[in-house]
């Protein structure tokens, strides 16, 4: 491979790739590759362009990524944090304001989420599900019918920008408290042979969808089966 092909990836989740690259002698070739912890497990790569970097960086970057089993995806304009942690702390602020409020403890803040809504993103994203809320008439009844009362909810979401020595204490507490006694190692082990046979049930459905996909496509699908 010839030297000008080379690319550097930083995995950041602070700084911009714009910042990073501002000193280097080929900007060019400079490009985000976030992952998401724990990135042995979890595939998704956020890749992101700096002002200088070239669109081939981000395409070998989306190709390399792609090759070795990551889900990468490109995002259109550089934003701090990138967008999987922004996800993450938009609602983790809604989780803490809820706590701080009294609404209710550490242990059922966690269980809202992961045997709630947590369960659904783990198969498809808030969209999808969003569309699938509207019914037969999917995501346009959803708009039509559904989205005044989330707006009205947003606008009754705790406004925090920080973490009061109260709450830390609060969530320091009753996080010490949920895990009962396991250590970090053995939270980890759970949490990752949960997340290994999410991913198994994922690849085989994406098999049997790209089969289906395929037998369209070839006319076998519409065939009628002989007698």
């Amino acid at each position: 491979m010839r030297r000008e092909f080379l690319w550097a990836a930083s995995s950041s989740s602070g700084l911009t790739m714009s910042v990073m690259q501002s000193a280097c002698k080929h900007p060019e070739r400079c490009v985000i590759g976030h992952p998401f912890n724990p990135p042995h497990v979890i595939p998704l790569v956020e890749v992101v362009a700096g002002a200088k970097t070239s669109p081939e960086a981000v395409d070998r970057a989306i190709s390399f990524y792609a090759s070795i089993g990551n889900k990468p995806f490109r995002l259109r304009k550089e934003v701090v944090g990138h967008v999987a942690n922004r996800l993450q702390a938009a609602l983790y602020r809604e989780v803490v304001y809820l706590i701080e409020q009294g609404v209710l403890d550490v242990a059922d803040s966690d269980a809202a989420v992961c045997w709630g809504p947590g369960l659904r993103w783990g198969v498809m994203g808030p969209n999808l599900l969003f569309h699938l809320a509207g019914g037969q008439a999917g995501i346009r009844h959803f708009m039509e019918h559904l989205s005044g009362p989330v707006a009205t909810w947003w606008k009754d979401l705790g406004k925090i920008t920080d973490f009061s020595p109260e709450v830390k204490q609060t969530i320091m507490d009753g996080v010490l408290k949920e895990a009962n006694g396991r250590s970090v190692e053995e939270l980890e082990r759970e949490r990752d042979t949960m997340l290994l046979e999410l991913l198994a049930t994922r690849a085989k459905d994406e098999e049997v969808a790209q089969a289906a996909m395929a037998a369209t496509a070839s006319g076998e699908g519409t065939q009628p089966r002989s007698k």
